[in-house]
């Protein structure tokens, strides 16, 4: 087996991709950056990413932070990039893919590492998640945590609350019954047939991924979010496509009616061709089921019961959020992002203008910036 990733030579000066055996039944890929002088005694920043992205995507924000004194580590998660010891199929168990077990892959990583704690858990997307829990669960490993692009919505409330819907509701019915019919990509990406459908999109992967990002980023006009009135079919219907389809479309279809001009991918600075080819790559080879199966975890229920067990915790570590102006993510669960404010030590929001979802990548500077004072308070 390689020791590191096909791509090792097309990443940043300063970061290095590597092989951790052993790692909960994985052998994971991550990619590290170490201050002059190599890791040893350096505080360390643990950067988890999102769908559909990889460890990758951290590129642009590693070399500063080491640069600032940090050993900084970003791994491919369990079910995406060079990581393996997952299984790719949907008929597959999935309580390897549950919160608490993806908490355990992190834990089990710095053990290995032989990192006793870290100054920062950093997680963007559904990585926001992760992180959140990683702090919520093991606040004496995970000293702070940084949420991006994802408000952490963390535990539920106590006493716990009668029925069984959530806190949402399931509007699902409510969706399909507007015109045109709609359906929330959740529902769609727990479904069997979404991983061929992006893995084979029609346009090909690689302009698949092109017209999923720019659809996400600060580079599409219609990125322009607002908070949502209340959970209902009609309000979740304002939200672009990206999150409340057509029924009758595929992600791949719904991408490739707003896919970026020649021109526009080619101003595209933030991800030229070259290091989308590294997404396309990679997924071209595992497809998105591993990714998929996150989303499918909380769809099915699988795991509320022993979720509930930490109901009424709060994040007790300094903790803050970080993410796009231009970013629907914000406003997609409707008080998400001033509920986070009820953990005892947030130390607040901070909005980037310029940059929509994939924040660390559109505004990496100013992602550093806030990082750094995060972690200086």
């Amino acid at each position: 087996m390689p020791d590191t990733a096909p791509y090792a030579d097309r990443l940043p000066p300063g970061i290095r991709s590597r092989f951790v055996e052993g790692v909960n039944g994985l052998r994971m890929h991550v990619l590290e950056a170490s201050p002059d002088g190599g890791p040893e005694g350096a505080p360390v920043v643990l950067l988890l990413h999102g769908f559909p992205e990889l460890a990758y995507s951290w590129r642009k924000v590693m070399p500063a932070l080491a640069e600032a004194g940090y050993r900084v580590l970003a791994p491919d998660q369990r079910g995406y990039g060079q990581t393996t010891g997952w299984p790719a199929e949907y008929e597959t168990d999935l309580r390897p893919f549950a919160m608490l077990n993806l908490v355990r892959d992190q834990v089990a990583l710095l053990g290995r590492l032989g990192v006793r704690e870290v100054a920062s858990v950093v997680g963007h997307d559904f990585g926001s998640s992760v992180a959140g829990w990683c702090a919520v669960v093991r606040p004496d490993v995970f000293r702070r945590a940084a949420m991006m692009s994802a408000p952490f919505g963390g535990p539920a409330p106590w006493p716990l609350p009668g029925g069984s819907g959530g806190e949402r509701g399931d509007i699902h019915a409510d969706l399909l019954a507007l015109d045109p019919p709609r359906k929330h990509y959740q529902r769609y990406y727990s479904t069997p047939q979404a991983n061929p459908e992006m893995w084979r999109a029609p346009q090909g992967l690689h302009a698949f991924l092109r017209g999923y990002y720019h659809h996400k980023s600060a580079d599409w006009p219609g990125n322009q979010p607002f908070p949502l009135a209340a959970w209902t079919a009609e309000q979740a219907a304002l939200m672009p496509t990206y999150y409340v389809m057509r029924a009758d479309q595929t992600m791949a279809e719904t991408v490739a009616e707003v896919m970026p001009s020649e021109a526009e991918v080619a101003a595209c600075t933030w991800l030229p061709e070259d290091e989308l080819a590294v997404y396309s790559s990679e997924y071209g080879r595992t497809g998105f089921q591993g990714g998929l199966n996150w989303y499918r975890v909380g769809s099915s229920g699988v795991t509320a019961q022993e979720m509930s067990v930490f109901a009424g915790r709060t994040l007790d570590v300094p903790s803050t959020f970080i993410s796009g102006a231009q970013d629907w993510g914000i406003h997609q669960r409707p008080g998400g992002l001033e509920g986070m404010a009820r953990h005892p030590q947030f130390r607040g929001t901070h909005l980037i203008e310029g940059a929509g979802h994939w924040v660390q990548q559109e505004q990496p500077d100013a992602v550093v910036e806030r990082l750094l004072a995060f972690l200086g308070q």
